[in-house]
C-alpha cells in the first residue's frame, strides 16, 4: 500500500499565494508555483497553454492592469482544490470585476500541474 502524504496544508498555500501573485506579481514570479509541463485552459473552452513558455506569455499580460484578488472559497481534496475568488480589474474602461471557479491539480511537491478556469465574457461584470 503507497502512503500519499496529506498535500491539504501545502495545497492551501499554494492557492493563497497564486491569488497574492495575480494580484500583486509578475509572470516569473507565478509561473514558479507551476511544474515543468503543466497546461493553464483559461477560460474552459480555449485551447490550453502548455509549457513554461506558454504559461508565462498568458500571465505576462496581467502585468499592465491594476488588480486585486480576494478568495471567496476554497476546497482541497488530495491533490485537487476548487475555488472561487474575484479578481477586480480596471482595463482602460473602469472598474471591473469577475468571479472565477478554479480547478487547479498538484504533483506530489504541490506544484501546480493544471488549471482549469471557469467563467465566461458574460461573467464580466462593472464594478459596483
Amino acid at each position: 500500500m503507497t502512503d500519499t502524504p496529506d498535500l491539504t496544508a501545502t495545497i492551501t498555500e499554494t492557492v493563497s499565494r497564486y491569488l497574492h501573485l495575480i494580484a500583486t506579481g509578475t509572470a516569473d514570479q507565478i509561473l514558479e508555483l507551476f511544474a515543468e509541463d503543466a497546461s493553464v485552459e483559461d477560460p474552459v473552452g480555449t485551447a490550453p497553454r502548455v509549457g513554461s513558455t506558454e504559461i508565462r506569455e498568458f500571465f505576462a499580460s496581467l502585468g499592465a492592469l491594476e488588480r486585486t484578488t480576494t478568495l471567496q472559497s476554497l476546497r482541497v481534496c488530495g491533490q485537487e482544490a476548487a475555488f472561487q475568488f474575484r479578481i477586480a480589474f480596471d482595463a482602460g474602461d473602469g472598474p471591473l470585476h469577475l468571479e472565477p471557479i478554479d480547478i487547479m491539480t498538484f504533483d506530489v511537491d504541490g506544484k501546480i500541474t493544471s488549471v482549469r478556469s471557469f467563467f465566461s465574457a458574460s461573467d464580466i461584470k462593472a464594478a459596483e
